[in-house]
């Protein structure tokens, strides 16, 4: 056995249960990047992709060999959605540092965004759905949520059903992200609240413990989103948003 075959497989025992040291580093490295994002600095982004790597190895389990041996295709399936979206937002951010720096050269290198934006020229201004758009999510939700059980079930996922709805629900938050929907709070909440119990039914205890963090981060994240949408007067014109997003 090779040294990086060694480092792949090694675990720790925790009342008498294997558990992988890379999934503790794969999800030690998560929060890192939560952290790093809350405080907008680049490393957040290469730090979550070596996560997101390390994760991914982990929720395939019956492929990579882990004590679970265990195939989780939604969450390996949200690793590869969130290293995707962290390549983007390297290169987005990496531009936007470049930038600040030939604009004002005493700026912290390390950081990503010059200065605290402004509220009139916040990149996205946090809102309500419109009905239609909530009618959209509930569609996409249960059409992406059946689609991938029937997916994950025909490759052999352990616990489709809630594995579907995890990835289609992680999909779903992060379009609301983008989108400014206040709603997309609540999808991580729904996501969380299956992920826990997967997980910890699955054996991968640090993971679940992950899940309740970022469960956490997701509430207090809500709080702040709807204390800004109240400051704001409520909900903006939908024209008016397109305009901003």
């Amino acid at each position: 056995m090779n040294p990086f075959t060694e480092l792949l497989d090694a675990t720790i025992s925790v009342g008498g249960v294997p558990i992988l040291w890379r999934e503790i580093i794969g999800n030690a490295f998560g929060l890192a990047s939560a952290y790093g994002g809350m405080k907008r600095v680049v490393w957040a982004w290469p730090v979550g992709i070596v996560g997101n790597l390390l994760l991914f190895t982990v929720f395939l389990g019956g492929v990579f060999n882990t004590p679970q041996a265990l195939d989780l295709y939604g969450q390996a399936g949200r690793q590869v959605m969130f290293l995707i979206v962290s390549v983007y937002g390297w290169y987005q951010w990496s531009r936007a540092r470049k930038r600040g720096l030939r604009e004002s050269p005493e700026t912290d290198p390390s950081r990503s965004i010059v200065t605290e934006p402004h509220e009139d020229t916040a990149a996205v201004q946090p809102r309500w759905a419109t009905g239609r758009e909530r009618l959209g999510l509930v569609i996409a939700g249960i059409v992406g949520t059946v689609g991938c059980a029937m997916i994950f079930s025909a490759l052999g996922s352990w616990g489709p059903w809630a594995d579907a709805w995890i990835f289609t629900g992680s999909v779903l938050a992060t379009y609301g992200m983008a989108r400014g929907w206040t709603e997309f709070w609540l999808i991580w909440i729904g996501v969380d609240i299956v992920g826990v119990p997967l997980l910890l039914t699955a054996g991968y205890y640090p993971s679940a413990v992950l899940y309740i963090v970022y469960g956490v981060f997701v509430i207090w994240g809500f709080t702040v989103w709807m204390k800004v949408h109240t400051k704001s007067g409520g909900t903006p014109e939908p024209e008016r948003l397109h305009a901003t997003v």
